[in-house]
């Protein structure tokens, strides 16, 4: 059974594998299962990145935005009922373009609207904003364990 939306941290751990340090999603505000998601993840002030990445010049990694875009669209593929359970590997980045800094205490506004499936794998356009501006957009595909 799929949580009414918006769900936080519990509902969302009881869909997706990932635990914290790495769990990188705070609330899940839009939910079509298979379909459509969005989210929300406040960049914590003290993230455990910010200490090597810059320590003059707190900056969340481009690589973990892009892991923020993948497990928004792993809640769309895994609430649906027949992957509850699984994993959804990420298989890869299309398209992936950087367009501002995300800071510490930011909130980034992330969405994926998956397009295609085909068997175990799809593919979902992914986008991370803050406020109005973006931040990232991609084209992520995914393989989900059978």
């Amino acid at each position: 059974m799929t949580p009414a939306t918006p769900f936080g941290r519990d509902a969302i751990e009881s869909i997706l594998p990932h635990r914290a340090p790495f769990l990188l999603l705070d609330e899940v505000v839009e939910l079509v299962p298979g379909k459509r998601v969005a989210a929300t993840y406040r960049v914590p002030e003290d993230g455990w990145w910010f200490a090597g990445h810059f320590p003059e010049r707190p900056v969340m990694p481009g690589v973990l935005i892009v892991e923020a875009m993948a497990q928004t669209g792993a809640v769309a593929v895994l609430a649906e009922e027949e992957n509850r359970g699984r994993i959804a590997f990420f298989a890869g980045i299309d398209d992936c373009r950087f367009k501002r800094v995300v800071s510490p205490g930011e909130t980034l506004s992330l969405v994926c609207e998956i397009d295609q499936v085909r068997g175990p794998i799809g593919r979902g356009k992914a986008t991370a904003h803050v406020g109005s501006e973006l931040a990232a957009r991609g084209t992520l595909t995914f393989a989900v364990e059978r």
